[in-house]
């Protein structure tokens, strides 16, 4: 009860970002869940998105809170702190996919053959959304995650998290011009099949659920409170 009140007075009194992080920093560890539950929709899609993979995309989901909260004390405001952690999300997700890419090259090409991408099957709609919404939403996450890896990327940045454009370069470390190029070739390529009868639908895509939120922050919480952790310097 004590979280659970912790959260809904946060969310009344519209606690900022910076501000949970000063009271964490402070050894209010437990507030880290605020900055989870905040987040964990924006960075499962970005994983997701690079990695193609849910199980995956949680996997670094938790990598990148903990890598976070490691690295609280580092955290100086030059940047939003929602861009500081996107960027961690997407350097895990980065490196996760280039070691797959060296050490299961051939499987990884041979998985992707017949049947492609059967981590997409499509789930029971819940009840607010019907049939005709879940099959759109479907179709989208399909050729969004057909598209090429920088192309993606940067489409879920943009248009599916609805970042900026600075913000999007920042998490990338690339320039916004080309930001820009990126994701006017992702919207053409998309176009020629379905982009223009979904793209109010896009925000709705690679949706994370209410149990699988739970179960991100119940993981990572108790990886905090592990005695490896005790360590930490947070400041």
């Amino acid at each position: 009860m004590a979280a659970a009140a912790i959260l809904e007075r946060a969310r009344t009194e519209g606690w900022s970002d910076e501000a949970v992080v000063e009271r964490v920093r402070a050894g209010e560890t437990a507030l880290f869940e605020i900055i989870m539950r905040r987040y964990n929709q924006r960075l499962y899609r970005v994983a997701r998105g690079i990695l193609r993979n849910d199980a995956e995309a949680e996997d670094v989901m938790q990598d990148a809170y903990v890598r976070a909260y490691q690295y609280l004390y580092q955290f100086e405001g030059r940047a939003k702190f929602s861009t500081w952690l996107t960027r961690i999300a997407v350097h895990e997700a980065l490196a996760r996919s280039q070691r797959q890419a060296r050490y299961s090259e051939i499987d990884s090409m041979a998985d992707h053959n017949g049947d492609s991408l059967p981590f997409l099957a499509s789930r029971a709609p819940s009840p607010e959304h019907d049939a005709s919404a879940a099959e759109l939403r479907g179709l989208l996450e399909k050729a969004i995650a057909g598209l090429p890896d920088n192309y993606r990327t940067v489409l879920m940045l943009r248009d599916v998290e609805e970042m900026s454009t600075s913000e999007t370069a920042d998490c990338l470390s690339i320039s916004e011009e080309n930001v820009k190029v990126r994701l006017h070739r992702a919207r053409a390529i998309l176009r020629r099949e379905l982009y223009g009868r979904t793209g109010a639908a896009s925000a709705s895509a690679f949706r994370f659920e209410a149990p699988r939120c739970d179960r991100v922050v119940r993981h990572v919480m108790a990886r905090l409170r592990a005695p490896q952790q005790a360590s930490l310097r947070v400041n």
